[in-house]
């Protein structure tokens, strides 16, 4: 009999990188602060009912209820304060997503000024499915868009 080996469930996604960014008229820190808190995405992500963790820093779990009862469970697998990024990876859910890889990254743009860019690639459990990566796009692009109204008006 052949011994067990060392086997997972959680690949990367393969495809195209949809990237959602917007330009506020703030701090780039104070942005930070909101968009790189992994345990706070219902601050600006009006569809989340909660965030609970387990854990915390790099390899945290978090569980996001959405306002509609769909559930998402992801891994922290980096972050660094300094250079003001983060990087997750989703393990479980019920939106029909097969896979799922996001990073999100805040930038100084000037002074009183910062760029924050969310990346996520993703695969749906149904190839065939129509939509899916605008699906993803618009939701990232309006999470952003609530950031800017949230930090730095209109």
């Amino acid at each position: 009999m052949k011994p067990l080996q060392p086997d997972t469930l959680i690949c990367n996604p393969n495809g195209p990188p949809i990237v959602a960014s917007v330009v506020i008229n703030c701090e780039a820190l104070r942005v930070w602060e909101m968009v790189g808190q992994f345990s706070s995405f219902d601050a600006f992500i009006p569809a989340l009912a909660s965030v609970e963790m387990i854990g915390t820093g790099v390899g945290a779990l978090r569980t996001k209820t959405f306002r509609d009862g769909n559930c998402v469970v992801e891994q922290l697998n980096s972050r660094d304060d300094h250079a003001m990024h983060m990087t997750w990876t989703m393990i479980y859910n019920t939106l029909g997503v097969a896979r799922l890889w996001a990073g999100i990254r805040v930038q100084a743009h000037g002074v009183q000024c910062a760029k924050v860019s969310w990346t996520i690639i993703a695969e749906p459990v149904d190839k065939t499915q129509v939509g899916f990566e605008a699906f993803v796009q618009d939701f990232a692009d309006s999470a952003l868009v609530n950031v800017r109204k949230l930090l730095g008006g209109a």
